[in-house]
């Protein structure tokens, strides 16, 4: 008796490809391939056209166009899919071998099915430059949790901190400036960031003081924050006074009681409503990098401004400085408006020529949104949620740069004054890169071409230790004399990294600790409090122990001993991301910042810890900062 079964509907995806030739034997082969196999009741099928024969594209649930960017048949034959409404990607790169391409993108298209993703998801995924491998991790990642950071101690001085005295600064500092010609030297400055937080005070008075009911200093005490107070009473004393105080008085409307103190009141609140108002100001919704900071002679001037003063100061080779932005997109014109600003007056003063570029952050490093049961978050419109990787997506800013020597600085750290401090310490740190760089190019050229012999790797391995903090396998004695050999190379053969680090005085954020890896090895990390397990007694003890804090003020060495630059990829931790918390159309949603740039987007380099003067650390982080006496000139 024959079995009856009912076989269930295979569901056909429809891939037409458009190329500018052989595009019929390019589909017959494209049909042979195993991702064209049926699989789980679902088969891709294709057929190709070449360009220049179609005038009325078909329906078909994904059109790819592949040829060059400046083929106008290409070009309307993709608009023509637009108009229709057929989902479509349009292909500038590997026109030349068009098989290729397209199993590649097929490959991607497969994987998203798997995961139960859509061919609109598809697009949007592959339009942002994202494997979708990396979209796998990134649930894997919510799945199962990231594992906290083992602290084993606190670096502190004499043990993975380096103490210099003044005079080994200078001498450091002249060190570098007698090789600082023989380095393309950058001042990297991380600059995307909106003021929001640093006016957020501001924000919550503007939405809860109703000043018909009640006073300033009414709301003052109500709310049980004198931050406002603070603001108020310096406000004077800010760079932006004169401008915004000009525009505010306008728009007072005076109450009829000649009473000082509500006109006072109507005063302030008019001055802060322009101050915050897009209308006006908007300040809160700027980036810092081109508020008002400091003022000089009753002309103020921006952390951009500061930034290009101390590019001259320290990062000068050969009579240049290049300084390079990261920023958002939306705000490129008000940077550029800022650097016009400063930069002929700067290279008027220094004689230094000035050369500055912005990059923005890459899409390809965005991150996939959940929501609490780790499926894809989905907007208003239905589309995949994916957001900012974080300040750790800056390795790729920093990946692509051509140098030899970086210095890293945050755009809200500058001062007023101190310029000859800042400077002399930014160059002993440089100074060091290059002294020690020195020493590890020699090793790595002596290994490579056979002149070092094994009673000089124990001279390496010694210098590993004292001066590259380094942790040396207990095996090493045990090792074939190839095996040490190898084992040397690998270990002095990546990027270097010199980071100041300022007493901890309570700031909030991360520090240097020596951690223990999952081999039990010890390196030298800068750590925040979220990657660690707080809950544990033991590491929460040894993570209040820490007597240092991470300024933010590197010096980067991006380049091998041959002169080729590193793949600062090849760096990265990626177990040591950070899982945030977000609130997005009233529903939570959780996405992954990647592992941040000084943290484990450099967890594989050679780091040295060197305590830097307290004096060069002077962030913004609200605007009553800039009351404090690094951002005022003495009195």
């Amino acid at each position: 008796m024959e079995e009856n079964f009912t076989r269930q509907r295979v569901n056909t995806v429809a891939f037409t490809v458009y190329a500018l030739k052989d595009s019929k034997p390019t589909a017959a082969r494209l049909n042979e391939e195993p991702f064209s196999q049926e699989k789980g009741n679902r088969k891709i099928n294709f057929k190709a056209k070449d360009i220049e024969a179609v005038s009325s594209p078909k329906p078909s649930d994904l059109a790819i166009v592949i040829a060059p960017e400046d083929n106008q048949a290409a070009n309307e034959l993709a608009d023509k899919l637009r108009q229709n409404g057929n989902p479509r990607i349009r292909v500038t790169d590997g026109y030349d071998n068009v098989f290729e391409k397209i199993s590649e993108i097929a490959s991607e298209l497969e994987k998203a099915i798997d995961m139960g993703l859509t061919i609109a998801d598809f697009i949007q995924v592959y339009r942002k430059g994202i494997p979708m491998e990396k979209v796998e991790n990134h649930v894997k990642i919510f799945s199962d949790g990231i594992i906290k950071i083992n602290l084993d101690r606190p670096a502190v001085i004499g043990d993975g901190i380096t103490l210099l005295q003044k005079e080994e600064a200078l001498n450091l500092a002249g060190y570098f400036d007698s090789r600082a010609d023989n380095y393309k030297l950058k001042k990297f400055v991380p600059a995307s960031g909106a003021a929001t937080r640093m006016f957020k005070f501001l924000h919550d008075f503007i939405s809860g003081y109703n000043p018909e009911k009640e006073t300033i200093n009414g709301y003052v005490n109500r709310v049980k924050d004198n931050s406002l107070q603070v603001f108020l009473l310096g406000l004077e004393r800010f760079p932006f006074y004169d401008a915004i105080i000009a525009e505010s008085d306008k728009r007072i409307k005076w109450a009829d009681k000649d009473n000082e103190n509500v006109r006072e009141d109507e005063r302030n609140y008019s001055f802060i409503k322009t101050m915050m108002d897009p209308e006006h100001f908007d300040y809160a919704n700027k980036p810092k990098g081109i508020l008002p900071f400091h003022s000089y002679d009753g002309n103020s001037v921006t952390p951009v401004h500061e930034h290009l003063k101390e590019a001259v100061a320290y990062a000068v080779s050969k009579g240049e400085t290049h300084v390079h932005f990261t920023i958002s997109e939306d705000h490129l014109n008000g940077f550029l408006d800022a650097i016009n600003d400063a930069r002929a007056k700067v290279e008027a003063e220094s004689g230094v020529k000035i050369h500055f570029n912005f990059t923005y952050q890459h899409q390809e490093t965005d991150t996939l949104a959940v929501d609490m049961d780790n499926k894809p978050f989905r907007d208003e419109k239905g589309k995949i949620l994916f957001r900012p990787g974080g300040h750790g997506a800056l390795i790729e800013n920093l990946n692509r740069l051509d140098a030899d020597i970086v210095f890293i600085k945050n755009i809200d750290n500058v001062r007023h004054t101190k310029m000859e401090t800042i400077a002399t310490y930014k160059k002993a740190l440089a100074g060091i890169l290059i002294k020690l760089q020195e020493k590890v190019f020699q090793y790595l050229e002596d290994i490579e071409s056979g002149k070092i012999n094994e009673a000089e790797l124990d001279e390496i391995i010694k210098f590993a230790e004292q001066e590259l903090s380094q942790d040396i396998s207990p095996d090493f004695d045990k090792f074939t004399l190839e095996n040490k050999y190898l084992y040397v190379k690998e270990m002095l053969d990546r990027p270097i990294r010199v980071c100041g680090m300022v007493k901890n005085e309570g700031e909030p954020g991360g520090g240097p600790f020596w951690v223990k890896g999952r081999r039990g090895r010890l390196s030298l990390q800068i750590v925040e409090s979220s990657q660690i397990d707080l809950d544990n007694k033991i590491q929460s003890h040894i993570f209040s122990q820490s007597t240092h804090f991470n300024p933010v003020d590197l010096v980067c060495g991006l380049k091998n001993f041959k002169g080729q630059k590193f793949n600062l990829r090849e760096y990265v931790d990626a177990n040591t991301g950070f899982i945030v918390q977000k609130n997005r159309m009233g529903k939570d949603v959780k996405s992954y910042e990647l592992p941040g740039l000084w943290n484990g987007a450099m967890a594989g380099w050679t780091t040295v810890f060197v305590e830097v003067p307290l004096k060069t650390f002077n962030p913004v982080k609200t605007v009553n900062d800039l009351l404090k006496p690094a951002h005022q000139l003495p009195v």
